[in-house]
């Protein structure tokens, strides 16, 4: 199984984030990638990026975003068979992006720092309510740095937990 990783906004594709999540994913035998959106700052033509990367993926995939990438891979999500999503103080109800309501349900779980002053938590409390998900409130602010570790265990746990028990034995 492969684990697509989709970048905020502001960062980049191997941030200090990405590049420490995608060593909890190796270190459970996944294979990783992190999508590259540097120069998309519209969040649907990032979308439509990451579903073109997607087409041609040949085994199973989670959708992992951060911010911005939250957004992309859960509207991506919604359109390809991914086996799951989790999501970092995703930007979800935000002014100016095209999709405002979110259907996908299946193997999702949010992460939100407090005190997020880019994204409210509570756009993220809003769509755990809508579609009864597993969301995880945690100190931190909008870029989680300060609670990593926290962020780390709480992905591995997912991994095991959401993914890893519905793989074929």
């Amino acid at each position: 199984m492969k684990v697509y990783f989709s970048h905020g906004k502001e960062s980049g594709p191997w941030g200090s984030k990405i590049t420490r999540l995608a060593k909890v994913a190796k270190d459970q035998g996944y294979s990783v990638d992190s999508i590259d959106y540097s120069g998309i700052s519209d969040s649907d033509l990032r979308v439509d990026h990451l579903l073109s990367i997607l087409k041609d993926a040949e085994e199973d995939f989670l959708l992992v975003g951060s911010s911005m990438g939250g957004y992309v891979s859960l509207v991506a999500s919604e359109r390809v068979n991914a086996k799951g999503v989790f999501l970092l103080a995703p930007a979800l109800y935000i002014q100016g992006f095209k999709k405002q309501a979110y259907t996908n349900s299946k193997n999702v779980e949010i992460v939100h720092g407090w005190s997020d002053d880019i994204i409210p938590p509570e756009n993220s409390i809003k769509f755990a309510k809508q579609i009864d998900c597993t969301l995880h409130l945690i100190s931190g602010d909008h870029r989680l740095n300060s609670s990593i570790e926290i962020v780390e265990k709480l992905f591995s746990q997912y991994l095991v937990d959401k993914i890893l028990a519905k793989r074929p034995t």
